[in-house]
């Protein structure tokens, strides 16, 4: 039975592929302190690699949903082209997740490229909780990346809040009213004990229904069917006047989607993981020099299974190294 289940949600397979784990911020909950800890440019994937895998994936599972992430995927030099080589193999949902610092020069170039809709972390519109939260001043260059994603129809604009008990979950309300003004999707992400998320954890957690009954005092929510692989439960949301909308919750601690995930997600330096509550996680780099078609798809279904049974998580690196 398990192993059928594996097969069906192997049909529907989505691929998080890091492109570098450096960035401009120092998130709290996902960047460690030191650059030490970053992987060297010289030791990640090369585009090459990077096509290579992705037509392999493509070929044996019929690859549909591929998203570019980090670190900050933008901050590597040359990624218009990565974009417009794994468009040229037909993935039907490219997409890309980033800080959007870059996004204002950057957004046109993607979307000529070939690059479908993107999701852009959003934690605060308050520009002292952003600084805390982030280590970054860059909220404005933020807020102007999403609006030239929504200028160059790179949609659907979804949002991303991590959600931190105490710094900025009274700013939930503000900034889902900024997201249905905008016509984005705003999803709410509980907090992971994931690397620094760590050290937030104990007292920053906030979860999605207690959330989600703070905001029923000022939105109306109204559940949207979940489809498979889905990593967020989608309302219908409807603000002051006529503001409507949807919005997201990813609850992968108090209301894991485990049992139908469908991710993979490549590191940076080429490490395949099933999941990302998980340390485990299997090279692939050396399978990609001399590209075997048949050992990387044995990696994968070895990886597919060892998807996240229990509500621990095991996984000390930091999100950043990760590729979320």
């Amino acid at each position: 039975m398990i192993a059928f289940r594996h097969q069906t949600l192997l049909q529907e397979l989505s691929l998080r592929l890091s492109v570098t784990d450096h960035c401009q911020m120092r998130c709290r909950y996902c960047v460690p302190s030191l650059d030490g800890d970053m992987c060297r440019q010289t030791n990640i994937l090369t585009y090459e690699e990077i096509v290579t895998l992705v037509r392999c994936l493509q070929e044996r599972f019929d690859l549909r949903k591929l998203r570019i992430t980090g670190g900050e995927p933008l901050v590597r030099p040359g990624l218009e082209r990565l974009i417009g080589e794994v468009s040229a193999l037909g993935i039907p949902d490219l997409a890309l997740t980033t800080n959007g610092i870059r996004l204002p020069q950057l957004a046109r170039t993607l979307k000529k490229a070939g690059l479908r809709r993107v999701n852009i972390s959003l934690d605060s519109l308050s520009p002292d909780t952003f600084r805390s939260l982030t280590g970054s001043a860059a909220l404005r260059q933020v807020i102007e990346g999403i609006d030239a994603a929504l200028a160059c129809d790179l949609r659907p604009v979804k949002l991303n809040m991590v959600v931190v008990g105490g710094v900025n979950d009274a700013e939930a309300g503000e900034l889902l009213d900024f997201a249905l003004r905008r016509g984005c999707e705003l999803r709410f992400i509980e907090l992971m004990p994931i690397g620094p998320g760590r050290r937030l954890f104990e007292t920053g957690f906030v979860s999605s229904e207690a959330l989600r009954l703070q905001l029923e005092k000022t939105f109306e929510f109204s559940a949207l069917e979940t489809t498979l692989g889905s990593s967020a439960r989608r309302y219908r949301v409807s603000g002051a006047g006529a503001c409507t909308g949807s919005a997201g919750f990813i609850s992968a601690c108090s209301n894991p989607f485990c049992h139908d995930c469908t991710r993979l997600r490549v590191t940076a330096d080429g490490r395949l993981l099933g999941c990302l509550a998980r340390q485990s996680g299997y090279g692939v780099r050396e399978l990609l020099k001399s590209p075997d078609p048949a050992a990387i798809e044995r990696v994968v279904r070895r990886a597919f299974s060892e998807k996240r049974s229990d509500l621990t998580f095991t996984q000390h690196t930091a999100m950043a190294s990760i590729g979320g």
